[in-house]
């Protein structure tokens, strides 16, 4: 049985109730966990508090919440307050975010992002432990004050999605899950390097730490659509969409293939930048096709020595029967 997430397009849902029926079909066919990333859209606190209150079973994430938005004490409540409301099903998923979200959306400078997820970790298991919060970092200096609850004997752990190497050991000296994306399979195993670095760093196992890198998935009785539907969002992802997926790519071994896709999108030529995405490529950072090829390309990810499972993502211009379909597509693998 392999071990699948299911990474929520809550954005593109008009209703919540709508968005609670996707979450009810995957607890159904047997997804381990929901989550969904926060940029400018809906509320992921908010959101997941009513996911987890109209489900029985599957996993409860957000992946990811950024340290610029919220403070770590707040983290730290909203993570323990989630554990409640959901039966100990929430893990608190956090990452750095971007310049762009920290800056022009929380209004705080992207200064010094590791060390501030860092003393948040920090934070967030010093408010775990009970009694009055002391911490004096470089970033936040606290004292004084503690939790005014019960604190449970396993609070909810703690995920960081991170790409570059220094955020992923990072990760695996502090976090107790790695969540990364747009990694090709090589990419991953070489990253997981950093994190079992981490771990030997921290005095901990690297099998402690659950790994569940993202992959986009398509699935369709119309494989060329998908194909293009998939090349759309990642070359946008790559070329658009902040400077840390194209380092992390072009760090993969595709400098040449990231340059072409961002000078057509200083153009602002999106077909180019479409274009300008191999499809060798394309096809090592995502699965699109049809349901065998997907099923496919996401067991290629499970079966890596390191792995626990795959956080399965949409892409843009899938509509709610293609998501339908896909679940379907990769449900033999939940068998």
């Amino acid at each position: 049985m392999t071990t699948l997430d299911l990474v929520l397009p809550v954005d593109e849902y008009d209703s919540l109730d709508e968005l609670t029926a996707l979450a009810h079909r995957a607890e159904r066919v047997g997804f381990a966990r929901i989550s969904a990333g926060e940029t400018t859209g809906r509320d992921m606190v908010t959101t997941f508090a009513m996911l987890g209150d109209r489900t029985q079973e599957i996993g409860i994430s957000t992946d990811v919440l950024s340290p610029f938005g919220r403070k770590p004490t707040v983290l730290a409540q909203t993570a323990l307050t989630m554990h409640e409301l959901t039966g100990g099903r929430f893990r608190l998923g956090l990452g750095t975010s971007s310049p762009a979200i920290a800056e022009r959306w929380h209004g705080d400078a992207f200064e010094s992002p590791l060390r501030r997820l860092r003393e948040t970790i920090e934070v967030i298991r010093t408010v775990y432990e009970g009694g009055a919060v002391s911490y004096d970092g470089s970033v936040y200096d606290l004292g004084g004050l503690s939790y005014e609850r019960p604190v449970p004997d396993s609070p909810p752990p703690i995920d960081v999605a991170a790409l570059g190497p220094k955020a992923t050991e990072l990760t695996g000296r502090f976090a107790d899950g790695w969540v990364p994306q747009l990694f090709t399979p090589d990419g991953l195993l070489d990253r997981l390097t950093n994190l079992e670095r981490g771990c030997q760093l921290g005095d901990r196992s690297v099998e402690s730490i659950r790994v569940m890198p993202l992959v986009r998935c398509f699935a369709s009785d119309d494989p060329e659509r998908a194909r293009e539907a998939m090349r759309s969002t990642l070359a946008f992802l790559i070329g658009a969409y902040g400077p840390y997926y194209g380092n992390s790519v072009a760090n993969q071994g595709y400098e040449a293939e990231v340059t072409a896709i961002r000078s057509a999108w200083d153009d602002r030529d999106t077909e180019a930048m479409t274009a300008a995405l191999p499809e060798k490529l394309m096809d090592r950072l995502g699965a699109a096709g049809t349901p065998e090829t997907v099923r496919e390309r996401v067991s290629q990810f499970v079966d890596l020595p390191g792995v626990d499972g795959v956080r399965v993502g949409f892409v843009r211009g899938m509509d709610p029967e293609d998501r339908r379909k896909t679940m379907a597509a990769l449900e033999p693998l939940l068998d």
